[in-house]
């Protein structure tokens, strides 16, 4: 079978994506706007997403330089003292699509996240009742478990029961990164879901230390064994619509990711694209690629695809090193690397 040269693509949707806010806003989110049409944003700014501020984020999103046509939908960050009847009017006035779920600490600007589950379940009712999506970072916090099993243990404390006490609950797996949580979510019924970032389709953990400490391929929930990013592309490029893009790209300025304590977050959505692609073609499913990327997601949220075309052309895009942005520099996903694919616009 002859390669293809050429990809028409309904265009994609971003359903989990940090834009950050001020200068850095400014600045990163035109690289998601210019291939995606919508995208769900995450509330875990500082101060967090917790109340109808969310407008006016929205609005700044809206008015960063290459945002002409894109749709950010917005997130409500969970807190302990979650308001039910407070999501339930967010909710309905088109203010929050979705509300997520940190577990305190769990990764950047989380510390006010959620301390224990059962404190959110009168919220979880609600979102229940009104058909509102649960967005989940699946990792416990507990610092007696080894970083690289928080994922499944979060499977087998909590998961589990959210979906045995919420069985009509939307619930979406965020960046999933563990055979578990492919087999766990295969094996859920239809309102479960997962995302998968282009990080976790392309590293394992050995990444982390590729010569020495790698930070620009740290990020929350952390690579694991080769095993686990082989099961999690093998559910992404399964054709299973429970599967759907979501980047996570998370930009930090260079000195916060090269530092003593480097944050978590790896900033993908340059190419986020072409990234997926040269993925699913290394599988021999570049033809399930556009219901991973354009279809499954809208489906699994109740919103109409796109209507909108993208292509992508086999030819050789060089990744830069670093990147200018708000007075500093960010690494990019793939940086130094050279993709098969590029991303060239409306089709």
């Amino acid at each position: 079978m002859t390669a293809p040269t050429r990809l028409i693509l309904r265009r994609p949707d971003d359903w989990h994506v940090h834009l950050r806010d001020g200068d850095m806003l400014e600045v990163v989110a035109g690289y998601s706007a210019r291939q995606f049409a919508r995208a769900i944003v995450m509330p875990n700014l500082v101060p967090p997403v917790t109340t109808p501020a969310a407008a006016a984020y929205r609005e700044r999103i809206l008015a960063a330089p290459g945002s002409a046509g894109f749709t950010p939908l917005m997130t409500l960050y969970l807190t302990d003292d979650a308001d039910p009847r407070a999501v339930a009017e967010g909710h309905a006035a088109g203010i929050f699509t979705a509300a997520k779920l940190y577990p305190a600490n769990a990764t950047t600007n989380s510390a006010h996240g959620v301390t224990d589950v059962r404190n959110i379940h009168p919220v979880l009712a609600t979102m229940q009742r009104i058909g509102m999506p649960l967005l989940i970072h699946g990792e416990v916090t507990d610092p007696a478990v080894d970083v690289f099993d928080r994922e499944k243990m979060f499977i087998d404390r909590v998961f589990a029961g959210l979906v045995r006490d919420f069985p009509e609950l939307k619930m979406v797996f965020e960046h999933i990164t563990t055979a578990e949580a492919a087999e766990f979510v295969m094996a859920a019924g239809p309102n479960v879901a997962a995302t998968v970032t282009p990080q976790h389709l392309h590293i394992n953990r050995n990444a982390l230390f590729a010569g020495g400490l790698r930070p620009h391929a740290y990020c929350l929930p952390v690579a694991k064994r080769e095993e686990h990013r082989l099961a999690v592309r093998r559910a992404a490029t399964s054709g299973s619509p429970k599967f759907f893009l979501g980047t996570d790209s998370a930009p930090h300025a260079i000195e916060r990711k090269e530092s003593g304590c480097g944050c978590a977050g790896i900033f993908n959505a340059p190419f986020a694209i072409e990234s997926y692609a040269k993925a699913f073609e290394e599988e021999g499913a570049i033809d399930r690629l556009e219901a991973f990327a354009s279809e499954n997601g809208p489906r699994f949220y109740g919103l109409p695809l796109n209507e909108e075309w993208i292509a992508l052309e086999r030819a050789a895009v060089d990744v830069p090193e670093r990147i200018e942005a708000a007075g500093t520099h960010l690494v990019p996903f793939h940086a130094g690397e050279t993709l098969p694919w590029r991303y060239v616009g409306a089709a």
